[in-house]
């Protein structure tokens, strides 16, 4: 069972996207991501120009951007500490450029030496993933939106749906619907209790953030969970989220 950033009541542990420069020691990459940047002709600072004024981020993208997984866990360390310390402003445009890369690394991107992939991290997809949802925003709920869609790995995608339920937005029901999705299609192809868990919990603080949901697919979801295979404590919070959503009306 792999760990993640909440808990699953007793016995199971729940432990864009902006792209830049691959260091250049690898023997071959393919980029599948597309580049998010500032424009500048409304006046507004390229990603560039942000990074010229600030070297404490330019050290933490060249950290990104090393192919080794520790240089990549030291600068999500790094910005760990600078929520911790209320010294990273909200929805921050580098922040958020780091961010969006680290989440998709090795999905978007990808890092090959003699036809091996050698970049494929999803404790740092995880790792970014929870920071996105600790600062905040539409530009993180934007990356974590794109993560739901492009990746496989249970723990990414348990702390993807856990981090857009403590962001809190879900205009149109868009973020209640992906998360849905997602639900469903592992549902019958590869039911995970953690990623079940998470969506459970992101579906109830969508509720309370949006006084309730209005999206058929999600209560769809719950109930697929609350009858999957899935073991006994994820089916009873299944049931509690459907008991808990009446309240809304």
């Amino acid at each position: 069972m792999k760990r993640f950033g909440f808990t699953i009541i007793c016995c199971v542990a729940i432990t864009l996207a902006a792209t830049f420069p691959l260091a250049a020691q690898t023997t071959s990459s393919s980029t599948k991501g597309t580049t998010a940047s500032s424009g500048s002709s409304s006046g507004e600072q390229t990603i560039e120009e942000l990074y010229l004024k600030n070297v404490a981020m330019r050290i933490l993208r060249e950290q990104a951007t090393e192919l080794d997984r520790d240089s990549k866990l030291l600068a999500l360390t790094s910005i760990q500490e600078m929520i911790n310390n209320k010294t990273l402003a909200k929805d921050s445009p580098v922040a958020m450029d780091i961010l969006g890369y680290l989440a998709f690394e090795g999905t978007q991107h990808e890092v090959t030496s003699q036809n091996r992939q050698i970049n494929n991290f999803p404790e740092v997809r995880r790792r970014a993933c929870e920071l996105l949802g600790q600062i905040g925003g539409q530009q993180a709920d934007k990356i974590l939106l794109q993560v739901m869609l492009e990746d496989n790995e249970p723990m990414v995608l348990s702390q993807a749906a856990y981090a857009l339920g403590e962001i809190g937005l879900n205009p149109d029901s868009a973020v209640s619907s992906r998360i849905a999705a997602v639900v469903m299609r592992d549902t019958i192809v590869k039911p995970d209790n953690n990623f079940a868990f998470a969506s459970l919990l992101a579906f109830e603080k969508l509720a309370k953030r949006n006084s309730g949901l209005n999206d058929p697919l999600a209560f769809q979801a719950i109930v697929q969970i609350s009858q999957g295979n899935y073991i006994r404590d994820v089916k009873l919070k299944a049931l509690q989220v459907l008991d808990e959503l009446k309240q809304y009306g």
